[in-house]
């Protein structure tokens, strides 16, 4: 492995094995409705709560993973995972069933990248042969735990997200075949003093900016030589708002892509600026962009998974709301196919990829300052 700035890329690049996605009701109804693995469109799946109804998502999700891989559970060295309920009960509940290490992880909507990040890195460094990442989100559980209770029947704001009920698997060996992961970036906390609990993609956009930047300015990529970067779920109000960072950064995108605004049709669904949740990027991770790749559909992509940090007591607090973005690059070939080679980009690239280092200089500068 190689390290340079906040970016490590794998000499020896590991592959996704099997990946899984499971979805509700709402996602059965929305564009990616073909390609999910497994559709519930029973929100409590036959439980009493909503909270146990994700759980059965998530194991939904894990075995399927590992039916496609033809793995026994009882070989997996560790299960990544997430979700946004209090203390990941969701993941933990689920790994009850499972005599698996388990590693939970709160990263809120940033979950899966996260995970799939840790897993790879452990299995590209031989401390692991198999290793799961998972991440799980339900609209009503969230709905309950961090704003209001579906009962109260309150109004939604055009900025407001809808919460994927679904979640997402994908189980990463040292080898098997495309795609592969070939180097992730680990986010850092940015807060841009945003204080709506509705506005979760103005949050979430400070900081994956500031991810993909330092992506670029550590590997001196070409944001040109890869087919989409995707982003977690900043939804239309994020994405925007992204795009207009990055310009200022002097690194402007012209191949973004939103998981929020593919797992719906916002303009039949109703769900307001698009998706969100910790199964928003899984489940779109797991049927869209992985099974492109595979499909030699996808050469190269970036894909971040973007979160609100926040609990439900901070909110009441009257706190900001801290973001956080981590980004997986992925491929579907090894580091020797590329017509660009990491390290020799062109002009073009150099000269964005500069300018956006400065840039990102000043902003740390003026915050110390402050």
């Amino acid at each position: 492995m190689q390290k340079k700035g906040d970016t490590i890329r794998f000499t020896q690049p590991p592959c996704i094995l099997s990946y899984a996605a499971i979805g509700g009701k709402k996602e059965a109804e929305g564009p990616l409705a073909d390609a999910f693995d497994l559709l519930v469109t029973d929100s409590r799946c036959g439980e009493k709560t909503w909270e146990k109804a994700e759980s059965d998502f998530a194991r939904y999700g894990l075995e399927t993973a590992l039916k496609k891989a033809r793995l026994q559970p009882d070989l997996l060295d560790a299960v990544f995972a997430g979700d946004l309920q209090c203390q990941c009960t969701a993941s933990a509940y689920t790994m009850r069933g499972f005599d698996v290490p388990y590693l939970g992880l709160y990263g809120a909507c940033s979950t899966m990248a996260e995970g799939l990040a840790l897993a790879s890195c452990m299995v590209a460094g031989g401390m692991m042969r198999h290793a799961a990442a998972m991440s799980s989100s339900h609209f009503c559980a969230a709905e309950r735990q961090f704003r209001t209770p579906l009962d109260y029947g309150g109004k939604r704001t055009p900025t407001a997200q809808w919460t994927v009920t679904g979640a997402g698997c994908a189980i990463v060996a040292p080898d098997g075949g495309l795609p592969y992961v070939r180097g992730v970036t680990f986010g850092r906390v940015r807060d841009y003093e945003i204080k709506d609990i509705n506005n979760m993609g103005a949050a979430m956009a400070p900081a994956a900016c500031e991810t993909i930047v330092r992506y670029f300015k550590d590997t001196g990529e070409d944001p040109k030589s890869f087919d989409a970067i995707y982003t977690g779920d900043l939804g239309l109000v994020g994405s925007d708002l992204l795009l207009q960072l990055l310009d200022q950064a002097g690194l402007p995108l012209r191949n973004h892509k939103d998981c929020g605004l593919i797992v719906y049709d916002r303009e039949t669904q109703n769900v307001q600026a698009g998706g969100s949740g910790a199964g928003c990027s899984a489940t779109v991770l797991c049927c869209h962009i992985l099974p492109a790749l595979r499909a030699g559909q996808l050469k190269r992509v970036l894909f971040l998974s973007t979160g609100a940090l926040m609990s439900q007591t901070t909110f009441l607090q009257g706190e900001s709301i801290p973001g956080i973005a981590h980004l997986v690059e992925l491929s579907a070939g090894l580091p020797e196919e590329d017509e660009n080679r990491a390290g020799q980009p062109g002009a073009a690239a150099n000269q964005a990829a500069k300018a956006a280092a400065n840039a990102l200089q000043r902003q740390e500068k003026e915050g110390a300052a402050q």
